[in-house]
């Protein structure tokens, strides 16, 4: 038997198979299509500490191997969610975290700290790639300062489990990681969506109402693998990869760049019950490679001499 138990720094999952924000509801919605507790951790989507509409229609749109989105973080805000929808879903036979995400450093103080009240609630997963007001909307992840302020900020009032979501649209992703590492994060999770847009031709228009957004699906997995792989030589804390994987294969790949365990996003709205079936894919891959636990995977890549390392 394949030990699938994975620890990502006092986080015990009981495989390293996790959902992405903005992908999965609250888990409620995929309870048709699989046993939730068959899949390591749900991260629900972006909670805010006041309501938010999101962005106006259309604010989704197919890519080629993808697509592009700029919901906007529509939600009712985080006492909606500790008063209705934690109710509902804090005995899942898994864990769940919260996605949180702010406009200003105090949003993410004040949501971190409801959060924290509910019991069954063992982490959040920091969102630094929202537009710091204060600072001319330039987003948070994108400098090391703004990275390491916030998570300094929230790790004084949230005393669980602190993951941080790193944003791809920098220069060194692994300085970022080394940053909020330094502030107090226990673990960290990478790519977000990389900026994108679409143009439709004949209206000679943008498709998004916001012209750019967020780019996600199986065409940025070989980014999302590369920035694993240099966060993972970068910081000692664990690494989550996620970043267009869609099978067990592509799931394999990112343990074996570095990553303790992997978030499945996009590959939800075409297959809802895609999760265990990655599950049950690396098991299989283990016992053919003989290995005895998925956490023997974390880091196995064989590189022969020095390797390309696009770092120097």
């Amino acid at each position: 038997m394949v030990d699938q138990k994975v620890n990502l720094n006092g986080l015990e999952l009981r495989n390293p198979v996790m959902t992405a924000s903005g992908t999965f509801g609250f888990g409620e919605e995929f309870t048709d299509y699989m046993d939730l507790s068959r899949i390591g951790c749900i991260i629900v989507k972006g909670t805010t500490v006041r309501q938010r509409e999101g962005n106006p229609y259309p604010r989704m749109a197919e890519t080629a191997s993808g697509m592009l989105n700029a919901v906007g973080l529509q939600n009712k805000g985080v006492k909606y969610f500790a008063e209705n929808i934690y109710p509902r879903i804090k005995d899942f036979d898994t864990n769940v975290l919260v996605n949180v995400s702010g406009s200003t450093i105090e949003d993410y103080v004040d949501t971190a700290e409801i959060i924290q009240q509910l019991d069954k609630i063992p982490g959040i997963e920091l969102n630094i790639s929202c537009p710091n007001v204060k600072q001319g909307g330039m987003t948070f992840g994108t400098t090391t300062k703004g990275a390491s302020q916030v998570v300094e900020a929230v790790r004084k009032v949230y005393k669980k489990h602190l993951m941080v979501k790193l944003t791809p649209n920098v220069t060194d992703i692994s300085e970022i990681a080394r940053a909020v590492e330094a502030a107090g994060a226990d673990s960290v999770s990478l790519i977000n969506t990389l900026l994108g847009m679409a143009i439709n031709a004949e209206k000679r228009r943008p498709v998004l109402s916001t012209v750019t957004g967020g780019l996600s699906g199986a065409c940025i997995k070989p980014i999302a693998l590369r920035m694993v792989w240099q966060t993972a030589n970068a910081v000692k804390i664990p690494v989550i990869g996620l970043g267009g994987i869609s099978s067990a294969e592509d799931a394999i790949e990112f343990l074996l760049a570095g990553a303790s365990a992997i978030q499945v996003g996009t590959a939800n709205f075409i297959d809802p019950a895609i999760t265990p079936k990655i599950v049950v894919g690396i098991v299989d891959y283990c016992e053919k490679h003989d290995f005895k636990s998925v956490r023997e995977l974390t880091g196995a890549l064989i590189i022969d001499g020095d390797g390309f390392d696009c770092r120097k």
